[in-house]
């Protein structure tokens, strides 16, 4: 099967009634440094402290209100974290930088992991190019990387991510043989870095809707189905027998003429044809045989 086949995935469109995608796309909140808002709190804690010592209750209100919406806008940004930021239903942007910033208040902050994650499929049991059952298991290294696109366009992206991984690897899987016998072409046992190679392409394909790119796509399972396991160890093992007699009569046939050519050469003995007939057959049974031959000395002449 041409290899081109699997690795140009189609993106395919909205299929709805609608066919309508979110597009919203992740872009930086507008923000200040925090230190500036923990100032001004501190300031407004020091306003309210002389408002009641002067018996300003007027002024009470003023910072204590003013402290409430400034604490409302501080938000802390650890490294490998990042906060989408949402305000009254409208999406502002998303804070990537790690520390303490200020946005806009009374914003709804939403934390999103930007860490490079891996998890590894079920164990799923599928039919190869050939028709037999296999299972089949895979790693996905990823990350997130439109913070906007994970909340927005997907309702649960981890969900998203693991089900399209298995919907990829169902698809990919279905496309090669477990094993090539003629040696022409692609198998999931013999080309597994062109496999993983195609499946992280088609899974990149698929969960790009939800603003995730794949790092790396690695096959961690692969075996026979068990209901046809011990056929096809049998049907391995029969194909290893075969392979190993093979190179040892191509072996054996290369020392029986090896051996003829040197003894005509130096002229040790002259045979006719039918000894050398018998010759090469006693050699091949030698060099060919399962167990070590028994010698028997021959006490006469050659010909007795």
């Amino acid at each position: 099967m041409n290899q081109q086949e699997h690795t140009e995935v189609p993106v395919a469109g909205p299929v709805g009634h609608e066919g309508v995608r979110v597009g919203i796309r992740q872009r930086p909140a507008v923000m200040v440094s925090g230190w500036l808002g923990v100032a001004v709190l501190l300031g407004c804690g020091a306003a309210t402290i002389v408002a009641v010592n002067h018996q300003a209750r007027g002024w009470t209100a003023l910072p204590i209100v003013t402290f409430v919406v400034v604490l409302s806008s501080l938000v802390i940004v650890p490294p490998g974290q990042s906060q989408v930021v949402q305000f009254f239903g409208s999406y502002v942007g998303t804070v990537r930088r790690p520390g303490i910033w200020s946005v806009l208040p009374l914003t709804l902050r939403r934390g999103v992991s930007v860490r490079v994650r891996n998890f590894e499929t079920n164990r799923l049991k599928v039919n190869d190019a050939d028709g037999n059952p296999v299972e089949i298991a895979a790693i996905v290294v990823w990350q997130v990387a439109d913070t906007a696109k994970a909340v927005y366009a997907v309702d649960d992206y981890h969900d998203f991510v693991a089900v399209q991984a298995e919907s990829a690897l169902r698809h990919v899987a279905n496309g090669h043989p477990y094993e090539d016998t003629q040696g022409s072409g692609t198998s999931l046992r013999g080309s597994t870095d062109v496999v993983a190679s195609q499946l992280a392409l088609e899974v990149a394909a698929r969960v790009a809707i939800a603003g995730v790119e794949v790092v790396e796509v690695r096959i961690s399972h692969l075996a026979y189905a068990a209901e046809i396991a011990q056929a096809m160890l049998r049907r391995q093992q029969a194909n290893a027998v075969v392979a190993a007699r093979s190179r040892i009569v191509e072996g054996a046939v290369g020392m029986v003429e090896m051996a003829l050519t040197r003894l005509t050469e130096q002229g040790v003995v002259e045979l006719d044809e039918e000894r050398t007939a018998a010759m090469v057959s006693n050699l091949m049974v030698v060099l060919c045989g399962d167990q070590p031959p028994t010698p028997i000395v021959n006490a006469g002449t050659l010909y007795s």
